[in-house]
């Protein structure tokens, strides 16, 4: 499907959520778990308040919004985040669809139907389209993987660790330790 096709066939299946792959294969995504989404909006919550708080130019995302990236596949992270540059960039008919842009910043949350492997693909696939720091963080095996353009991923065992905005988002501590997870 072209982009145009992809958007539409998005658009007229509405209660259900796809990603495309670079090579044109359509991903059904299945809903999270109730707890997964609770644990995905708190999470979002603080970032944004953060933000807010702190005056970051830039736009932060939910998990229902799809971004084409530049190797043309359409991803939606369970959070993500843009400056605002790029996002001023955007003409306003791109900012309506699937923008045209690669995230600066992305959370992907394993919920129970999501296969490992998969994710962390996903991750890499960020990482090389321009994502400049991203969380993966898996509740089941309890593990937080830490992606960074050209670094190895750094990953820390156990769920009470504390993420740092880097330098992306100077001073930013996200405690997973204070966000109920399970």
């Amino acid at each position: 499907m072209s982009e145009e096709e992809f958007f539409r066939f998005c658009r007229m299946n509405d209660m259900l959520d796809f990603e495309r792959d670079s090579n044109g294969n359509i991903i059904f995504m299945s809903p999270t778990g109730s707890f997964t989404g609770s644990f995905n909006s708190d999470i979002l919550v603080e970032l944004g308040a953060w933000l807010h708080s702190h005056k970051i130019p830039g736009k932060l995302f939910d998990s229902s919004t799809g971004f084409t990236l530049p190797n043309g596949a359409v991803r939606s992270p369970d959070i993500s985040w843009v400056t605002r540059e790029k996002w001023d960039a955007l003409s306003k008919d791109d900012k309506e669809r699937f923008a045209p842009i690669c995230p600066d910043f992305i959370v992907e949350i394993r919920s129970k139907s999501d296969d490992l492997k998969y994710l962390k693909d996903k991750m890499d696939e960020y990482m090389a389209n321009g994502c400049q720091l991203g969380w993966l963080i898996d509740r089941f095996d309890e593990k937080v993987y830490i992606y960074r353009p050209s670094q190895n991923t750094e990953e820390r065992e156990g769920l009470n660790v504390q993420l740092s905005g880097e330098t992306l988002f100077t001073g930013f501590i996200l405690d997973l330790n204070s966000i109920e997870k399970f």
